[in-house]
């Protein structure tokens, strides 16, 4: 479990080591949602693991949604751990678009992380299982945000916003009204069931594959076209957010890396031709530019490609950062 927040490298370096860390992030997440009672000081620890998301995420928004969505498909720690910090990371940065007070960010962030925490090992069977959730589960499931509130009680959180975020974070609350006329505790709450079921869409589980980042929000979007969270995730992460894959109309399959000022023309870098040959060196496409452009979104279970992660964030960060010295290598 990491002890400090990693320190920012410059430069060439910057990105490095930038997926071993969202990796050491995950790992000790795990170990924290998976054993909580066994943590000194559990709400230290969660505010450490915040401070370190904070840190990750300000190295560049891009690379982050890349990594992050990225590893939510191909998690080796556990779905519930992955949602968790899928959520997290969208809420910091929702927090940011929004211009939520302090006081209501870190709440938001760190019941992201933890409002599943009765249910991690529940969450993680669901999620392996092909068959519906039986009436057990069921209930353990309806009854999983009392129960989490009651858990972080016992580890002597004490924030009475995180603590009720937590035990209504299941509740709806109508998506008509603007978020500046509710509570804070139903704002917060409408803000963090988006995300939810955002990243519950995205994440593939025994049961379905995962939807691809694109159908997943605009599904929530149809859901209310006056829906101010909704727009904002479009606006803020994009309709093909990086990390997600798509089909380009010349029949390449490609890989997003960075957003840019239109939602649905991202940089992306072509990793498959039409006749299905990987490309020994990705190909990059500004599509604001011009052609080619984005066909169709896929779900992650539709490519087989494994990609080098670090070549691909460096390749992100050179085209948006000419002036760095040093190419990225091929895949």
């Amino acid at each position: 479990m990491p002890t400090s927040a990693p320190l920012r490298p410059t430069h060439d370096d910057e990105y490095e080591d930038l997926l071993g860390l969202w990796g050491d992030l995950e790992s000790g997440l795990s170990v924290l949602l998976s054993r909580p009672q066994n943590v000194v000081d559990f709400g230290a620890k969660v505010r450490q693991f915040d401070q370190w998301l904070q840190d990750l995420v300000a190295h560049d928004i891009d690379s982050a949604l890349y990594l992050m969505f990225q590893l939510a498909a191909t998690s080796t720690v556990g779905y519930s751990t992955s949602h968790a910090l899928v959520c997290g990371t969208l809420c910091h940065i929702m927090a940011r678009e929004l211009n939520l007070p302090v006081n209501e960010r870190n709440a938001l962030v760190r019941a992201a992380l933890t409002m599943n925490i009765a249910m991690t090992r529940l969450q993680d069977e669901l999620a392996a299982q092909r068959e519906q959730p039986s009436p057990a589960q069921k209930e353990a499931i309806g009854a999983h945000p009392h129960q989490s509130q009651d858990l972080l009680v016992q580890l002597k959180v004490t924030n009475g916003l995180w603590l009720d975020l937590v035990g209504q974070h299941h509740e709806r609350v109508s998506e008509r009204d603007p978020l500046h006329s509710l509570s804070e505790v139903d704002r917060l709450t409408r803000i963090l069931g988006t995300i939810d079921r955002y990243a519950a869409m995205i994440s593939p589980r025994k049961s379905r594959p995962g939807r691809s980042a694109t159908d997943s929000v605009r599904a929530l979007v149809e859901m209310d076209q006056r829906d101010e969270v909704g727009l904002v995730l479009v606006r803020t992460v994009g309709l093909c957010p990086p990390g997600s894959f798509v089909r380009l109309d010349n029949g390449d399959i490609a890989v997003v890396l960075r957003r840019s000022a239109k939602p649905n023309l991202p940089l992306v870098a072509s990793i498959v031709d039409r006749g299905g040959k990987l490309l020994t060196e990705p190909r990059l496409h500004q599509t604001m530019e011009g052609k080619p452009r984005i066909q169709s979104a896929l779900a992650r279970n539709a490519v087989t490609v494994e990609l080098n992660h670090r070549t691909m964030v460096r390749l992100g960060l050179f085209a948006a950062m000419p002036e760095l010295t040093t190419q990225p290598a091929a895949l």
